[in-house]
């Protein structure tokens, strides 16, 4: 059936509304989601499921029609197959202790395969961690750190900061004028100018966050609004990833956590949500932050 220009474009209108009530994850290419995907969500409650890597690390896996594509191997090049993904000797394993633990733990948040304070030693959450990411890899999975895992790792993030392998929040300032709507009962303030979201009460700015938002295509609501969702674990029903502490205002839409964010910083974007990339930090607005309170996104 042929559809005229006013049928496409309500089809097209329709497509981002459901996209804007799903929940958002990182965008790395600002193209809008396909409808297929779309339509199999329907509602943005929130999800017990673990973290699961960003967007920007999914890439990595093989699509279904390459590896269809491939021919079947011969039976030496089966065994040379076999024999390079043979795990190496462990470089670190459960037991160890130290700064290169910090390390390894900090890389592993970036890419939400590891959550929680960092603490130097590789315990059993290091571990699942690792399993999650070399079985991602398609590596053996041991649990333990080889060269292999290691370097993949190191490839995929950026070196962490001592502030980072301490779980020290260093302080931000924002500038920028303060909306009025901001200055009564508890806020999250978010001014879209200074990207920044101010936490405030009562008038009073308790503490400041780096945020990003969405891309053009699935830009961030702007308006006065309420939490009315709290999703500690959280995990977007459209895009897969991982939104911590997710809080949401907006269908869809919600403060939370980014490893995106955190990895790449403003060389990403969200897809609609408002990132956050400080971990310890958003972790404690969770906690500050109830239902039915004040969210206010604007630009000063």
């Amino acid at each position: 059936m042929v559809r005229g220009p006013m049928a496409r474009v309500v089809a097209g209108l329709a497509v981002v509304a459901l996209t804007l009530l799903a929940g958002c994850g990182p965008s790395t290419t600002g193209a809008a989601p396909a409808a297929t995907t779309a339509t199999s969500v329907v509602t943005a409650a929130p999800s017990t499921s673990s973290a699961t890597p960003s967007t920007s690390e999914s890439s990595t896996t093989p699509s279904a029609s390459a590896t269809s594509s491939t021919p079947t191997p011969s039976p030496a090049a089966t065994q040379t197959a076999s024999a390079a993904l043979a795990a190496g000797p462990a470089i670190y394993h459960s037991g160890d202790t130290g700064d290169a633990v910090r390390d390894l733990q900090v890389r592993m948040r970036q890419l939400a395969w590891y959550s929680g304070r960092i603490t130097g030693t590789y315990d059993s959450q290091t571990v699942t961690g690792v399993k999650g990411f070399q079985g991602k890899r398609g590596f053996p999975v041991t649990g333990e750190v080889d060269q292999r895992t290691l370097d993949r790792l190191r490839s995929m993030t950026r070196t962490p900061t001592a502030n980072e392998k301490n779980n020290v929040t260093p302080p931000v300032t924002a500038t920028g004028a303060i909306d009025p709507r901001c200055l009564t009962g508890h806020v999250l303030c978010i001014d879209k100018s200074t990207l920044k979201l101010r936490w405030m009460v009562d008038g009073q700015v308790v503490s400041v966050f780096d945020v990003r938002f969405g891309s053009e295509l699935t830009p961030t609501r702007e308006g006065s609004f309420t939490v009315n969702i709290k999703s500690r674990n959280q995990v977007s029903t459209l895009y897969h990833t991982a939104m911590p502490f997710a809080m949401f205002f907006s269908g869809g839409q919600a403060v939370h956590y980014s490893a995106d964010f955190a990895a790449r910083g403003y060389n990403g974007a969200s897809h609609g949500c408002v990132n956050v990339r400080d971990y310890n930090g958003i972790a404690w607005l969770f906690d500050q932050v109830s239902i039915g309170n004040a969210v206010i996104v604007y630009r000063s």
